[in-house]
This record gives C-alpha cells, sequence and structure tokens, in this order.
C-alpha cells in the first residue's frame, strides 16, 4: 500500500450521467473535483445504442457518444479523471478514507457517490448476442423502437409488470414469460396486467432462447411443468426481473435498503454519513433514467459545495 496519502477536497465515485454532471458542477464550483471512473467509465449508457429521451439531443444520439461529451465537458472545467476503481472505503471521521485498486490511500473532505446499478440478467448467450439489437433492460428507455411490433417482457415482479404495462400502450401484444404460476408484483401492479386485453401471460415459463439472426425474431420458452417448448414470433425482448446497485464497497457505513439501494434524505443527496452524498441510480431504484441521474448528480455537488463551504474547506 502506498506510504502516504493523498488529501482531495472532492472525490467522486462513478463515471455515469450522475458523476459527469458532479463533476461538472463541482469543477466550476472550485471544488477541484477527481473522478475515478471504475471499471465501466461511462456506466450502462456505454452498452446503450440509441439514446432518443435525453433533452438537448434533437436527433438522439449513441450512448457511447453522449458519454463522451458528457466527460469532455467535465474535464473542460477542470476535472480531474482516473481510470481507475475505489475498491474499499473508510468513513469513521471526519476525513473520508478510500483506497484504490493500486492502494493507493485517499482522503477526501467530501465524497460524491455515483457508481450507478446494474441491471440483472438471465445468463443467455442469445441474451448478449442481441444486447441493442432487440433485447434491453428499460422499456422506457427503448420501447418506442418496438411501436406496432410484438415484444416480449420476462419477469413476474413489480418491474416485469410495470414495463408490460408500459409496452401495452405502445406494442399490439406483449408476452410477459413469468417462471411461476403467479405474479410477485403487487396487488394493484397484477391487476394493470390482468387488465390489459393485449398482454399475454404465460406461466410456468422460462426463456431457454433468443432467436434471430441479426436481431431479435423470437424466443424459444420452455414451460417447466409439462416440458413442452414452444417460440413466441417478437421483435423485442425485455428483461425486468431487477437491477442490482453497486454498492458493495459501502456496505457497513452506508445505510442502505434491503436490496442495496443507498438511502438519502428525502428531496436531498445526504446519506446518514456527514460529508458523503449519493447520486444516480446508486440511490434511485424509481426512475433510473439518464436524465433523473443527471439531475441528482447536480443536487450532490451542489450539497457538497454547501458542506465544504460551511466547514471553510472552500
Amino acid at each position: 500500500m502506498a506510504n502516504t496519502a493523498e488529501h482531495l477536497h472532492c472525490v467522486i465515485i462513478g463515471s455515469g450521467p450522475a458523476g459527469y454532471t458532479a463533476a461538472v458542477y463541482a469543477a466550476r464550483a472550485n471544488m477541484n473535483p477527481v473522478l475515478f471512473t471504475g471499471k465501466d467509465p461511462g456506466g450502462q449508457l456505454m452498452i446503450t445504442n440509441d439514446v432518443e429521451n435525453y433533452p438537448g439531443y434533437p436527433s438522439g444520439i449513441m450512448g457511447p457518444e453522449m458519454m463522451e461529451d458528457f466527460r469532455k465537458q467535465a474535464e473542460r472545467f477542470g476535472t480531474q479523471i482516473r481510470y481507475e476503481m475505489i475498491t474499499k472505503v473508510d468513513f469513521s471521521g471526519s476525513v473520508h478514507k478510500m483506497w484504490t485498486e493500486s492502494e493507493q490511500e485517499i482522503h477526501a473532505d467530501a465524497v460524491i457517490i455515483a457508481t450507478g446499478a446494474s441491471a440483472k440478467w438471465l445468463g443467455l448467450e442469445s441474451e448478449k448476442k442481441f444486447w441493442s439489437k432487440g433485447v434491453s433492460a428499460c422499456a422506457v428507455c427503448d420501447g418506442f423502437f418496438f411501436r406496432g411490433q410484438e415484444v416480449a417482457v420476462v419477469g413476474g415482479g413489480d418491474t416485469a409488470a410495470e414495463e408490460a404495462t408500459y409496452l401495452a400502450k405502445l406494442c399490439p401484444k406483449v408476452h410477459l414469460i413469468v417462471r411461476r404460476d403467479q405474479l410477485r408484483a403487487s396487488k394493484i401492479m397484477q391487476e394493470r396486467v390482468l387488465n390489459a386485453e393485449n398482454i399475454v401471460i404465460h406461466w410456468n415459463s422460462e426463456t431457454q432462447e433468443v432467436l434471430g439472426e441479426n436481431e431479435v425474431e423470437g424466443v424459444k420458452l420452455l414451460n417447466n411443468k409439462t416440458g413442452e417448448t414452444t417460440v413466441i414470433p417478437v421483435k423485442g425482448f425485455f428483461v425486468a426481473i431487477g437491477h442490482q446497485p453497486n454498492t458493495d464497497i459501502f456496505k457497513g457505513w452506508l445505510d442502505m435498503d434491503e436490496t442495496g439501494y443507498l438511502k438519502t434524505v428525502p428531496g436531498r443527496t445526504l446519506t446518514n454519513i456527514e460529508g458523503v452524498f449519493a447520486s444516480g441510480d446508486a440511490q434511485d431504484n424509481i426512475y433510473r433514467q439518464a436524465v433523473t441521474a443527471a439531475g441528482t448528480g447536480c443536487m450532490a455537488a451542489l450539497d457538497a459545495e454547501r458542506y465544504l463551504a460551511a466547514k471553510g474547506v472552500i
């Protein structure tokens, strides 16, 4: 481990829309932010092709190109970007300690967490093959591309129910693939699914393979009760079995809900540790959009600025 710890005013952990937006605001406020990108610089948008619902891009934009724009803007104002992971933290003192993968010890007066969340996947090779070619984990993001076409949603909880009912407004038929013989979703969401005339539920069904040549053309299902296989012709396949927040390194330090999302003061980005702020999908299990992540990144930087100013650091 490095002998000398590096002391910084503001550290941002994560590099998606929340992290980069926090960096823009923090840099403009003379907080001298240092942003650690983590293992996936740019976050989930780096594996998203067309982004058409982010303001300011009237013709749409590719996810990686958008994140490149965010990075350039953060750097323009003086953000220092380091392509490393933070692997360990110690928030026991007034100065927050962190360690990088190269074992450099970092001390920071303020920390902004923007580590995001990762979609859970079924683990199929064909699922990976057709990612952004008909396979998606976000109906709100990508449903528009499948207007007028049949699609499938896999999952039985609230996320799947929400995705299916959203898509039912755009598509003539939505196939909901449920592994059990009942939905796990809340009662109100179950009612919405069951009352939607164009949602067809496939009970006791598991996805064996996503089918197609260059894009999704169908889904092969296995009935886990009868052993029967069927093929459903669809153009879109939405995996809605939940997300996993990337917050493991903060366990034992920051308050979380039962699934690992960081808890913040309502309407703010403050965590239970003074000087540590949480933004983006690491603390948002409801909206999970690039624009809302960017918004909370802005909030976190403003909260951090006020904190550091009150402490007389800046």
